[in-house]
């Protein structure tokens, strides 16, 4: 918690306060988030205790199990991602950069049910953002779904408690994506903050528009089966702001070569991702039904045509196909099909892992040649990707395969897909302006990236004093 008290504080103040005012500063600071927490277990002792919500609503056990089973497949996800982007960094800030993305378990988790899932599924405010204090600390979860505003289809099959659990997975590995872009530059401390402030700014407020029967893109027509706006877009724009705030790393700057740390943290990671994804996208259907069936076939079949897209692509323009290549290329597909997973056939499902891999693929090339130190790419592939899918979504979407969503512009449903390009433009622009405003007011509060020393020796050591 050193860097945190040192951040509150510049460099001219310090040189010119007395050492124990210095302390003072530095004890507060330090202080602060344990007192936070404190307050927020204190509150938890006074909320009342509500009987079980057992018999509330029809609910179908097979569906439980399912959905308990997916929630804890979304968030293997996460560690899974701690390994993918851990692999990618530099030796000396491996553990940073995993330990980065793997905190939001715990933060998120937290903060989801004291506020979280109120802001994103309470009652709507002119279908921009949920009452805070409609679930605050999950209490009132076992009432009657169609009297607070959620999916009838969520009662009926399973308790209103499991939907938010599963929806707390999707809230925890979100802000865990931005970290590729900001790795190996960035205070532990003030982007354990931005993460905070990112879900209650950017991802609630996308969740309860795209989700929330009374969001306004739900009421406008956007279908994102399971998390292409409100994940990825959001994610991927958060983490282009997160690097233009930020500028390039030094080794970035003078353009010096470098490596990944772990291939095979990378090839674990990215199985830990597609084993997961099941349960993201498989288990946004809330039932273990047919439709389910059809969201796990398509997820699979676009990762694997995406995957190979990638390292074809690579050889293509004259480059060794590699492990590396195949795992971003298989990530990319599954990101792309999240928005559509419930909405397209099989066979569409192969042409938007393929259309993904290849535009994301030359995003990262393009970006290459610019300033941006986006360092492990999570515009170009999740940012990209997911406006890919949003689009495609629009495209190829059947009411032959979900009669509860809509005919694309393929099956001539021309205004369904601009409804799709409006609602994907609404939530880029938000995104990336909200996550640029929060980087800018953290960098203004507590500077965002280490000392030019710390950055050199690593972040493991210097942010976390663990090495490898």
């Amino acid at each position: 918690m050193l860097e945190f008290a040192e951040s509150i504080v510049h460099k001219e103040e310090v040189k010119s306060t007395p050492s124990s005012s210095r302390h003072e500063h530095r004890g507060l600071a330090a202080a602060l988030p344990f007192l936070i927490l404190g307050v927020v277990a204190v509150t938890g002792i006074f909320i009342p205790v509500v009987h079980d919500f057992s018999g509330q609503g029809s609910y179908q056990a097979a569906d439980i199990v399912w959905m308990l089973i997916a929630s804890a497949l979304v968030l293997l996800m996460t560690p899974g991602l701690s390994f993918f982007y851990g692999g990618m960094v530099s030796k000396k800030n491996v553990i940073s950069t995993m330990l980065q993305s793997f905190i939001a378990t715990g933060l998120m988790s937290v903060l989801w049910v004291v506020c979280g899932f109120s802001l994103a599924f309470g009652k709507s405010w002119h279908g921009l953002i949920g009452n805070p204090f409609t679930f605050a600390f999950f209490h009132g979860l076992n009432g009657h779904a169609p009297n607070l505003g959620v999916h009838t289809q969520i009662v009926l099959t399973i308790p209103l408690l499991l939907y938010a659990l599963f929806q707390m997975k999707f809230a925890i590995i979100t802000p865990a994506l931005v970290v590729g872009a900001t790795a190996e530059r960035i205070r532990f401390t003030a982007y354990v903050l931005f993460m905070i402030l990112f879900s209650l700014f950017v991802y609630a407020p996308l969740a309860h528009w795209t989700w929330h029967p009374d969001g306004f893109l739900y009421k406008m027509g956007v279908l994102d089966f399971a998390g292409g706006t409100v994940v990825h877009i959001s994610a991927g724009c958060a983490a282009l702001a997160g690097a233009l705030v930020l500028k390039p790393r030094k080794v970035h700057q003078f353009g010096e070569p470098t490596k990944p740390a772990r291939i095979t943290y990378v090839l674990l990671g990215t199985g830990l991702l597609w084993f997961g994804w099941f349960g993201f996208n498989a288990g946004s259907a809330l039932t273990a039904g047919p439709l389910a069936v059809s969201a796990f076939a398509t997820t699979n079949t676009a990762s694997a045509a995406a995957g190979l897209a990638w390292i074809f692509f690579d050889a293509l323009r004259g480059r060794k196909p590699s492990a590396l290549g195949f795992c971003i290329g298989a990530v990319v597909g599954l990101v792309a099909i999240t928005p559509a997973a419930g909405f397209v056939g099989i066979p569409q499902s192969i042409f938007i892992g393929f259309t993904a891999a290849v535009i994301s693929n030359l995003a990262v090339y393009w970006k290459s040649k610019t300033s941006i130190d986006d360092t492990l790419d999570v515009f170009p592939c999740h940012g990209i990707g997911g406006m890919v899918g949003m689009l495609l979504t629009g495209i190829f979407a059947s009411k032959q395969i979900n009669p509860a969503g809509n005919d694309g512009l393929w099956y001539g449903g021309t205004s369904f897909f601009l409804h799709q390009v409006s609602g994907m433009c609404i939530a880029v622009l938000y995104a990336f302006t909200v996550s640029w405003i929060l980087f800018k007011l953290i960098n203004w509060l507590y500077p965002l990236r280490v000392r030019d020393k710390d950055e050199e020796i690593g972040l493991d050591i210097s942010q976390h004093d663990e090495s490898l």
